[in-house]
């Protein structure tokens, strides 16, 4: 359970062949620029480095690291390679050249969200993680995530096994009776995680940058290591992979060859702070507040919706003047005035001259009393539902008027 500050091609070469079970690594992605952040009280700024002469000295470099990691591995053990857009393609060449095609497991895909970028191209939301095992043996551990929302209950009980074809069937009795089973694991986890990036307001953020967040490393030592388990990161910088190995009961061992670095993660794993994700612990459809209908209303306007706010549902994708134009739609249980007081307060905070809001329903119908305030920045339009019932209303009159 080690520190060690130096070029982790000569460190590597002091540990003994075949006595590591895991290694992670997260190097330079080569992004031709030098990285730096500030620590959250804006006392100290770190950085490092990633400018390389050219592709080819990048890869030799890697390269010369990533044979040293294959020597050190056990046999049943694992390596983990994250990287960046920039040289993805090389590294995985190199993978397969050091450890063997047969020995790639998977490419997983770190998903994340973040905030809008202004770039002329798709915005990156994503890193990339190469699985090798050392072997065909190499240790796996399965873990399991909750069914997907259109998943029924039959799915999840029925017994199933492969015909003639190799094809997926129900598993049937002699009777031909469906055969049911026990309630399974859920299911297998899959090369595509959705773990929240780091918030530039967490606990856990030291400053160090390309800080990675706990949760990710402790997924990928869940998969790949038993406890006490030895967990090497050649490239440790803020020293995640440590915290999070320490935090899973793991033994650890760290390399980086700034002197800044290996104090931080010292100092981590004397003190280790892990950041909660409510993302995580409640799933993406708790932070969805919208029903079926409001979401219709938002797509008929083709507006963004918004979530977890009484004053504003969304916001048109045009603007006035610079500004945003939000949408607020009326809800069953107030009048309109009530949701007008709503949304000229809410876009009152945002400085949004202009507001549309949605009518659902007539006030006197539903015996609820009020007048709307009339501010003659809000647009009062009636919702295609309401406009519909108002269009057969009128025309009810007219036939009872008429003596139809």
């Amino acid at each position: 359970m080690s520190v060690f500050c130096g070029d982790c091609k000569n460190i590597l070469r002091d540990i003994a062949t075949e006595s590591i079970d895991m290694v992670y690594l997260d190097p330079p992605f080569f992004t031709q620029r030098i990285h730096h952040q500030r620590t959250r009280n804006n006392e100290e700024e770190y950085s490092f480095s990633d400018n390389w002469d050219s592709i080819e000295h990048y890869a030799v470099f890697m390269k010369e690291r990533i044979q040293e990691c294959h020597r050190v591995l056990k046999k049943d053990g694992n390596l983990f390679l994250h990287c960046g857009k920039n040289a993805s393609h090389h590294l995985r060449m190199i993978l397969d050249d050091v450890f063997g095609v047969n020995n790639f497991r998977n490419e997983i895909v770190w998903s994340y969200k973040r905030w809008t970028s202004s770039k002329s191209a798709l915005q990156s939301q994503h890193q990339t993680i190469y699985f090798y095992g050392k072997t065909k043996f190499s240790k796996f551990i399965t873990l399991y995530t909750d069914y997907s929302a259109s998943t029924n209950v039959d799915q999840i009980l029925q017994e199933r096994k492969r015909d003639s074809n190799g094809k997926s069937i129900y598993k049937t009795n002699q009777q031909g009776e469906i055969v049911w089973g026990k309630a399974k694991k859920g299911v297998a986890l899959g090369d595509v995680w959705e773990i929240p990036y780091l918030n530039p307001k967490a606990n856990e953020r030291v400053g160090y940058p390309t800080q990675k967040p706990i949760l990710l490393l402790e997924r990928i030592i869940d998969i790949s290591t038993d406890v006490n388990d030895m967990v090497l990161d050649p490239f440790c910088g803020s020293g995640t992979t440590l915290v999070a190995a320490k935090l899973r009961g793991r033994r650890f061992m760290g390399i980086d060859i700034s002197e800044d670095a290996c104090s931080i993660t010292r100092n981590r794993i004397e003190h280790p702070i892990k950041t909660a994700s409510s993302l995580m612990a409640k799933g993406s459809g708790f932070y969805l507040t919208k029903s079926p209908k409001e979401n219709s209303i938002l797509a008929s306007l083709e507006a963004i919706p918004v979530q977890r706010n009484s004053g504003i549902d969304g916001f048109l994708r045009i603007h006035q003047g610079g500004q945003a134009i939000p949408v607020k739609i009326q809800s069953r249980d107030e009048t309109l005035f009530q949701a007008e007081a709503k949304l000229v307060q809410a876009a009152k905070k945002r400085n949004c001259r202009y507001m549309i809001l949605i009518r659902t329903h007539d006030d006197y119908g539903n015996g609820l009393l009020g007048q709307p305030m009339r501010d003659g920045r809000v647009f009062i339009i009636d919702s295609l539902e309401l406009s519909v019932s108002n269009w057969y209303a009128g025309l009810e009159n007219i036939v009872k008027s008429v003596g139809i």
